[in-house]
């Protein structure tokens, strides 16, 4: 497999947790975002959109968008899962993990921080913008867990939710947020960084770290 990203890219690093949680090997193809590289026309023949991550498969297929590779990842490869077998239980990480993925991280990425400066605003708004952006979504995802059993966000072992929250804290800490407002989150992501997966999936851990 050939894993297209970026070591900064909280999208990348949570596809990158997966594939080391499910001791899955992947070539690592960085593409630097804040040189545009993503935005070559090679890439783009690979990933129209111009996002990292893209995953190619064993036999060269593409996909795109890091919770629909999670997700493949889990059904191709089911241990360990990352989703509970209940319905409900399973509900609940999805909904987790969508409120960062799908609600938050887009909302304070590269491409829309670089479109506000663009439009006029000084640095100290667009940093607010992004800082405002997480404690909106992590303050929602602490009162989510609030009374889930740890240590992880759903329970005794990490799920789609915690591959999530972990990159997301460290874009918060980046913005400068106050995360100890969170003192659940804290909890899960302590958990999920004293294992081997996490830690070696961090973004200074990474080759094109800068």
């Amino acid at each position: 497999m050939k894993l297209h990203g970026y070591f900064r890219s909280s999208a990348s690093y949570r596809v990158r947790i997966a594939l080391n949680l499910k001791g899955l090997s992947a070539e690592h193809l960085p593409h630097h975002l804040r040189k545009g590289e993503q935005c070559a026309p090679n890439y783009l023949a690979i990933n129209p959109q111009g996002l990292v991550p893209a995953l190619e498969d064993d036999q060269g297929a593409v996909l795109t968008q890091s919770l629909a590779i999670m997700e493949w990842l889990d059904e191709t490869h089911p241990e360990p899962p990352l989703l509970p077998k209940d319905p409900l239980r399973r509900a609940k990480v999805r909904a987790f993990a969508q409120a960062l993925a799908c609600d938050t991280h887009p909302v304070q990425n590269l491409k829309v921080l670089a479109r506000l400066r663009e439009l006029g605003l000084p640095e100290e708004k667009v940093t607010a913008w992004a800082g405002w952006a997480n404690r909106e979504g992590l303050s929602a995802c602490e009162k989510l867990v609030a009374n889930e059993p740890g240590p992880f966000c759903f329970g005794d072992k990490p799920t789609l939710a915690d591959l999530c929250l972990v990159p997301q804290l460290a874009n918060a800490r980046r913005f400068g947020v106050d995360v100890g407002a969170f003192p659940r989150l804290l909890t899960a992501e302590a958990a999920a960084k004293a294992l081997k997966a996490f830690a070696d999936a961090a973004p200074d851990k990474q080759a094109d770290a800068e």
